[in-house]
């Protein structure tokens, strides 16, 4: 397979001439440029950049910053003098935006190991970056099994005219479902009109259900079409039916029965063609037991049922949901914000979601708009650190074992970065994250002695 295009960018003047040609040398296709402006024309061709900071000099620190916002669909990798470790702005700076970094002069065999893990991760933005799934063009983001299922009954029930029962907990997203239904559907072209019966008052919901005539209370200067007439020959939505008054729901199930509807004050039946699908936070066969809603208005609702999964059923969907939701959030987000620390990321898929994706969507908006940083946070979602579904326990499992992991071999090699990075097969840059994301830090003597070995047992 074609390897990555990497872009070299010298931003001190530090010798990436010849680290260009030892890459060229071990079959990289290479670009070389000496200032950021070349960043967003080289980005069009490569997945993975070099940078080179050299001693990282506020104003170097300033290019960096311009650059990595030109070009923010890239790997970087950080290439600088051992005394640019010493400044607090880079060291953060490279926490927060590199991949890794490398002290020159380069460790090649590090160095090409790290090469080939960004190239896999450049082949995974690309395939990110492609057209969504025909599933997703509905608009029902997730590969869960709960989501897959839930394609697949929807697809069935739209190529029917019969009524549809959603349930589904609050902020699942059972209006996008029914909207799936509809566009699936042969009245695909006709409309979706939608009413939440929650949300009107009970004096007003008749007359916005079957409409009126002129005068035929006071207020009706003129004649008025209700929304299932609206809906004529397209599909009728009826969020948080069981919400609905009692003496409403007899007159909604003459319609049912009939096919007719008499506005209020008029004399006439008036015939309509429209696919009702309802849907209800709460449950109705409960409902009906407790005399809450008409048993026969349930049954001629309930011929196809489709339930939506509440988000902590299916958590694995969080991470490709937030980064919908901030994509759509893109222009009130400010350029230098690129999307979710792992951090974030790990807080979203421990957290119970009790609004569901409704909560979720609000919690990246939120985020996107009071955010400060490059990635967004933990705080900037006003997220706890704590709170844990029974479906994460495998994730939580996962983490103390990563923790675990690390601190042993840590203490195995006396605390050297390098060698413990070594014996966990991954990069230096990605020990100090995951150090970082668990708690883990090194004593200030730990460090010094670990200095003191590094430069005198080599």
């Amino acid at each position: 397979m074609k390897q990555a295009h990497i872009l070299c960018l010298d931003l001190e003047g530090g010798g990436m001439d010849e680290v260009a040609r030892r890459l060229q040398q071990l079959g990289w296709q290479v670009t070389l440029a000496a200032d950021a402006a070349a960043a967003p024309l080289a980005q069009r061709d490569a997945g993975v950049g070099l940078l080179g900071v050299g001693t990282a000099r506020p104003q170097t620190l300033e290019l960096v910053e311009r650059c990595l916002q030109s070009a923010p669909g890239m790997e970087w990798v950080a290439l600088c003098e051992e005394v640019a470790l010493e400044g607090v702005a880079f060291r953060r700076q490279a926490l927060e935006s590199f991949f890794d970094y490398q002290v020159m002069p380069l460790d090649w065999p590090a160095m090409q190991h790290v090469l080939e893990h960004l190239e896999r991760r450049a082949r995974l933005r690309q395939c990110q970056s492609q057209p969504a799934a025909a599933g997703d063009a509905l608009g029902m983001v997730g590969r869960s099994a709960g989501m897959q299922q839930l394609r697949q009954d929807i697809a069935k029930v739209a190529q029917t005219q019969a009524s549809v029962l959603i349930g589904g907990e609050s902020g699942t997203g059972k209006e996008l479902a029914a909207r799936a239904i509809h566009d699936c559907s042969t009245r695909r072209d006709r409309p979706f009109v939608a009413i939440n019966c929650a949300a009107v008052a009970p004096a007003l919901i008749q007359s916005e259900l079957f409409g009126h005539e002129r005068g035929a209370f006071t207020g009706a200067a003129a004649q008025k079409r209700g929304l299932i007439e609206t809906a004529q020959g397209g599909t009728l939505f009826l969020d948080e039916i069981g919400d609905l008054p009692l003496d409403l729901q007899a007159h909604l199930l003459r319609f049912l029965q009939n096919r007719t509807l008499t506005r209020v004050g008029g004399l006439v039946d008036i015939e309509v063609d429209v696919r009702v699908v309802a849907a209800s936070h709460v449950d109705l066969a409960s409902a009906v037991a407790q005399g809450r809603f008409r048993e026969d208005l349930f049954y001629r609702l309930n011929v196809l049922a489709l339930q939506v999964p509440p988000l902590r059923e299916r958590i694995e969907d969080v991470p490709e949901l937030a980064q919908h939701f901030f994509a759509r959030c893109a222009a009130d987000r400010p350029a230098r914000l690129q999307g979710f620390s792992r951090q974030a990321l790990a807080a979203m898929l421990g957290y119970a979601w009790p609004g569901n994706v409704r909560e979720l969507y609000n919690r990246v908006l939120r985020a996107v708009v009071m955010s400060d940083a490059r990635w967004i946070g933990v705080a900037d979602l006003g997220l706890p650190r704590t709170q844990l579904v029974a479906g994460a326990q495998l994730d939580l499992a996962r983490t103390q074992a990563e923790r675990e992991a690390i601190h042993q071999t840590l203490s195995r090699v006396g605390n050297n970065i390098t060698h413990a990075a070594r014996d966990l097969g991954i990069s230096r840059m990605t020990l100090y994250r995951l150090m970082d994301k668990h708690g883990l830090a090194l004593p200030a003597r730990e460090v010094q002695d670990a200095h003191w070995r590094r430069e005198n047992l080599r």
